[in-house]
Order: C-alpha cells, then sequence, then structure tokens
C-alpha cells in the first residue's frame, strides 16, 4: 500500500504541473485578443453613452410618454424609461406642464414631442423656427 500512495501524490502533482501549464498557454493566447478588444469597443461604448447635442435625459422616475403633437391631448406615440437619453431637433413653446410651456422635438424617424419640464438637455436646442425641418 505504501507503493500506491507515493504514486498518487506523483500523479496529482503531473495533473496539476499539466494544467498550471495549459492555463499559462490560455492566458498567454487570449491577452493579446483581449488587449485589442477594448480598444475597438470604446468607439461604441462612447457613441452608445450619449446621442450627439443637443440631447435631453428624461428627468421623470415614471418615464415620460411620446407624443403627436406637443400636447398632452394629443395621441400617445412611445415612450421613454427613467434616465433615457434622447437627440432632441428643436424647441416649441406650446402647453404649459407644471409651468414650463416648452416642448422638444425628438430626432426620430417619427415627428414625436417631449415636455421640457420632464427632459434635461445638454447643448443648446434651437427654437423650431430658426431650424429647417
Amino acid at each position: 500500500m505504501t507503493a500506491i500512495r507515493t504514486r498518487r501524490p506523483a500523479r496529482r502533482a503531473a495533473v496539476r504541473v499539466a494544467a498550471a501549464a495549459f492555463a499559462v498557454a490560455a492566458l498567454t493566447a487570449v491577452a493579446p485578443a483581449q488587449a485589442a478588444a477594448p480598444a475597438k469597443a470604446a468607439p461604441s461604448t462612447a457613441a452608445a453613452a450619449a446621442p450627439a447635442k443637443p440631447y435631453g435625459t428624461v428627468t421623470a422616475r415614471s418615464g415620460l410618454n411620446l407624443r403627436a403633437y406637443p400636447s398632452t391631448d394629443s395621441s400617445v406615440k412611445g415612450s421613454l424609461r427613467y434616465n433615457a437619453q434622447v437627440g432632441l431637433v428643436c424647441k416649441v413653446r406650446a402647453q404649459d406642464i407644471a409651468g414650463n410651456d416648452l416642448w422638444y422635438l425628438v430626432r426620430d424617424s417619427r415627428k414625436v414631442w417631449v415636455p421640457a419640464r420632464y427632459v434635461a438637455a445638454t447643448g443648446y436646442v434651437k427654437y423650431c423656427k430658426d431650424v429647417q425641418m
């Protein structure tokens, strides 16, 4: 029995050495690919972080409805979640919402509006009369 006990530690050591060698080889082969990956991912991450200026961030905790016209009487065409960022085309003065009568036209394939009361704008948003659409 003594001979069997001496062989098992040797086998375990051999397995450990082989596993360590495999791990080193795997890390060496993967490291250059991982080093190059952040350089490729960085532009898309930056682009996904925020749309081009001007853009707005939804501040309403419950989200925000996208409207067909700058009024709460108009139909809802979609919605945005809290902290969603959306590109803005221009602004108009329309229905007053909690003391703010500005509405933003969203940069989207459809023409939809959001009340400025619940959107924090980043960058200068021109009035729609000054923008060619």
